[in-house]
């Protein structure tokens, strides 16, 4: 390796790092999922994340040295993107970890010769910084690696103290800084200036564990966990003002550019950083979907069409008005593809699923722009120069439109926006939606976080026992260690090894018994954490004790038709692929005892006939009675054979494959059939969109065919019993009776209608001269909402040139108001809708339409009178 490297690319450094730590006895490990295995984390936000059970000493390491190049995403600050030099959603994380092997002295060692010898930064060009209190990693630093002491800061623990949460595992850290102007002296460094400092490489030395009472006490094994900033290494080397113009970005940023028609270097701030939130967004989201991310309202896949929306959004503010993201998404695949694969490999499910968000959206758009456009009259016309924040806010959040592209839109207008309205309406929307989601917290699971050092990892027996005789390591109750449990008090149990299949892959829990001398347990659910399963049940007889020998069986009739079931679901799989689309991917899964459910990734609805036809093959497949073919297998020689992953599975070195052969072979943890004969039948009940490109086929399998056969046979021997008829002549009876109600139901309407006309006649005479127009203004009783319209539009054509308004409260908690204006009164600067819509607020409600006809609604009805006054005050004041 050169000592002083000429220009490296993003992928050289990323090798070169890797390479570097090979030498040293570290393994090199693949990136993780961006959906982390950690359930309190929406995603994986940090190189050490995947390592979590490790630091807690819930899973032995299979090394004791490892090195990564981890992808990461962080949202929290998603406003610095490309506002600043170093923010972004997407980056990668090279680390080097040690579990309990090396640890500072080596550390600062590793961090300094790799660079300084490798990377070539001259040792004038670094400054370090350490804890405060870290005399050892300073004299590390002054003594064994000479820098001076000038460059050496020290920094207090908001800067230089990690910790995983409020207790658990924590330590100090080092950080190496980059001085892009080291002839400014070592007097008053300030690391805080972000002009002429970055910092590139943190070590962190996980060595305590913090109680509750903040104590720290030394960790038995202690751990490396370190961090260097692909990114901001390329800034460096690559000599760039910031990380976009590296070539990890900049790249797609000129592919933007040449859609919209600009030049990077030759637009303004604005502009520039569009570009730059467009680079980074879309390296975010072709690994999203890469790593089965479907876009959606709630989790994971709310930040992914927040991300893409953001995308569209400033490709509008920088020119561009059709499609595009699918050619931005092609230049960020080419770029990562040699590192991540997979994205490649996922490039039509990539495009496809930005081309349907991106359609979606611009059609957002214009709805929001139009509605916007209303808004900016309705203020216009008030004389007013602000938009409300709650009106900036209903479009924000009811149809999707950008605050910042209202307010856009509002300065071109000459007006300006309630940004402290929308932040309030903002607020009262988060409340209670707030969590810890772009922060570690290795202590979440509470007590069986602090219970991991004394705890042995449960042994798994029930791939082929039903029972076993195990030992009780730990008891808790509500949440809290216990050393024993009476009769009658719902428990979590952990043993030593155990028959019960934890919630995993989409399969739930078994259920059974814990028995021993004079105990009973009923087990409700098993779920496992990390590398343990927990027990969920209650003592039903005697009590339990931790280091009781106790027996676990599971119920066999349970555990048979989760089996049916799960395997199903691989053969539903696998029909779907055979029939419907290769590309199809699975999206979501459950599998319980009564039924199974499975989501896929599909931009259309299936048809009745493709529906047929999978059920059928799954059923064809049953008869063949293929027998079940189980290996653990090397994951790269398991992929090499075509088994398909799981979703939201987490897979090691070495996986389970269960392979049907010509059939489906997958990598699952869960318990299945040994031949699908013995699944029996296979039932399509429904099949049904959840979400923008997902499906959803629910079924029954097995046993459960049976519970589903007689309730539906239940259902229909009642209708057939309550309108007496045989079974095979209920179709046309149902026909029968809906053709009769249609036209109950149309006579009703008719009377209806004649009812408000004959109330509403009676208010001609009512009628009051305003000027040279008439108006009437007045409440019916118990009028629906349709028949008050047609009464308006009919006393509206008697008057002639005039207005009317009418208010009904059809039924309980709702108001309905009708406004019909004359041409000569629109002439005159009064518009139907607008003027109902300012009325209903009174009831607590809004609405609008056309100029000369419009209707709204409320929900307070004591307040229609007062609104009805409000409005013949109105009318007087302008047309008088």
């Amino acid at each position: 390796m050169s000592s002083n490297p000429q220009y490296l690319s993003g992928n050289e450094i990323r090798n070169i790092f890797l390479d570097f730590f090979a030498q040293r006895e570290h393994q090199i490990l693949p990136s993780a999922s961006l959906v982390p295995e950690d359930p309190t984390v929406l995603l994986t936000i940090a190189g050490m994340l995947p390592f979590k059970p490790i630091f807690l000493g819930q899973r032995t390491p299979e090394f004791k040295r490892a090195t990564t190049s981890q992808k990461c995403i962080r949202t929290n600050d998603i406003e610095n993107v490309g506002r600043t030099k170093r923010h972004h959603t997407f980056f990668e994380m090279l680390g080097n970890f040690s579990f309990g092997d090396y640890f500072k002295e080596q550390a600062i060692a590793w961090g300094w010769e790799i660079s300084t010898q490798v990377f070539g930064f001259s040792p004038q060009n670094l400054v370090v910084s350490v804890f405060e209190d870290d005399d050892e990693a300073f004299g590390i630093w002054r003594d064994q690696i000479g820098v001076p002491i000038a460059r050496i800061k020290r920094l207090g623990e908001d800067d230089n103290f990690w910790v995983s949460g409020p207790t658990g595992p924590c330590g100090p850290c080092s950080e190496i800084y980059y001085d892009f102007h080291p002839e400014r002296g070592d007097e008053n460094i300030d690391l805080e200036d972000d002009s002429r400092f970055i910092e590139f490489y943190n070590l962190v030395f996980m060595q305590y564990n913090r109680d509750a009472s903040g104590n720290l006490t030394p960790l038995q094994n202690k751990n490396i966990d370190t961090g260097m900033g692909l990114d901001r290494m390329a800034q460096i080397l690559q000599k760039v003002p910031n990380n976009y113009e590296t070539d990890l970005i900049f790249p797609i940023i000129q592919t933007a550019g040449q859609i919209a028609g600009v030049d990077y270097h030759k637009s303004d701030e604005k502009t520039k950083t569009s570009l730059k939130v467009i680079g980074d967004h879309i390296r975010a989201v072709i690994h999203m979907i890469a790593d089965e991310i479907r876009a959606s309202n709630v989790g994971r896949g709310y930040v992914l069409r927040r991300l893409i929306r953001r995308v569209v959004r400033h490709g509008r503010l920088i020119g561009i008005s059709g499609e595009f993201t699918t050619q931005v998404a092609e230049t960020a695949i080419a770029l990562s593809e040699s590192a991540y694969p997979n994205v490649r490999q996922r490039e039509a499910a990539i495009k496809a699923e930005l081309q349907r968000e991106e359609s979606n959206f611009l059609r957002t758009l214009d709805r929001g722009e139009k509605l916007l456009e209303e808004i900016i009259q309705e203020v216009k016309q008030r004389g007013e120069t602000q938009i409300s924040g709650d009106s900036a806010f209903t479009l924000y959040d009811t149809h999707g439109f950008p605050f910042e592209l209202t307010q856009e839109i509002a300065e071109e207008n000459n007006l300006t926006v309630d940004v402290d309205g929308f932040q309030k309406a903002m607020e009262i929307q988060q409340q209670g939606g707030r969590g810890a989601h772009e922060t570690i917290d290795l202590t979440v699971q509470g007590s069986l976080d602090k219970l991991a050092e004394h705890v042995q990892v449960t042994e798994f027996l029930g791939y082929t026992q039903s029972t076993a005789t195990a030992k009780v390591e730990a008891i808790l109750v509500e949440g809290v260690s216990q050393e024993e449990a009476e009769a009658g008090t719902q428990v979590q149990i952990v043993l030593d090894k155990t028959p019960f299949y934890g919630e995993s892959g989409g399969q739930i829990g078994d259920r059974g018994y814990i028995s021993g001398d004079g105990i009973v347990v009923r087990v409700e659910d098993v779920k496992k954490e990390s590398d343990f399963f927990v027990h969920f049940g209650r003592i039903e007889r005697g009590t339990l004790r931790v280091g009781d020998r106790v027996s676990a069986q599971i119920d066999p009739a349970c555990r048979r038709r989760a089996q049916a079931n799960h395997t199903a679901t691989h053969l539903l799989q696998a029909a779907l692929k055979k029939i419907v689309d290769e590309g199809i991917s699975q999206a979501g899964s459950l599998v319980s005892f009564d039924r199974l459910r499975f989501d896929f990734n599909c931009p259309r609805a299936l048809t009745a006939e493709e529906v047929q036809q999978v059920e059928e093959q799954v059923n064809t497949w049953i008869a063949e009675a293929h027998a079940a073919k189980v290996e653990v297998l090397p994951i790269a020689e398991a992929k090499a054979r075509g088994a398909v992953a799981m979703f939201g599975e987490k897979y090691g070195e070495e996986v389970r494959v269960i392979d049907f052969p010509s059939v489906s072979m997958e990598l699952c943890g869960g318990t299945h059939v040994s031949n699908t004969a013995e699944i029996g039948v296979f039932k399509i009940i429904s099949e049904a969109g959840v979400a923008s490109g997902v499906r959803r086929i629910e079924a029954v399998s097995g046993p459960a065919i049976l519970d589903y056969l007689n309730l539906r046979d239940k259902v229909v021997k009642d209708l057939s019993d309550r309108f007496k008829v045989k079974p095979e002549e209920l179709p046309d009876r149902i026909t029968s009776l809906q053709s009769e109600l249609r036209n109950s139901q149309k006579e009703l309407e008719t009377l209806k209608v004649q009812l408000a006309i004959a109330k509403s006649d009676s208010l001609l005479q009512t009628a009051q001269t305003v000027g040279d127009s008439k108006i009437i203004v007045a409440q019916l009783e118990d009028v629906d909402p349709e028949s008050l319209k047609t009464a308006a539009e009919r006393l509206l054509q008697k008057i002639g040139n005039g207005a009317v308004v009418l208010g009904s409260v059809p039924e309980v908690g709702k108001v309905s108001i009708v406004a019909a204006f004359s041409s000569e009164v629109n002439k005159k600067g009064l518009q139907a809708g607008k003027f109902v819509g300012a009325i209903a607020k009174i009831c607590g409600g809004g609405g609008g339409g056309r100029p000369n006809l419009a209707q709204a609604g409320g929900r307070d009805a004591s307040k229609l009178p007062d609104a009805l006054a409000q409005a013949k005050s109105d009318l007087k004041s302008a047309l008088g």
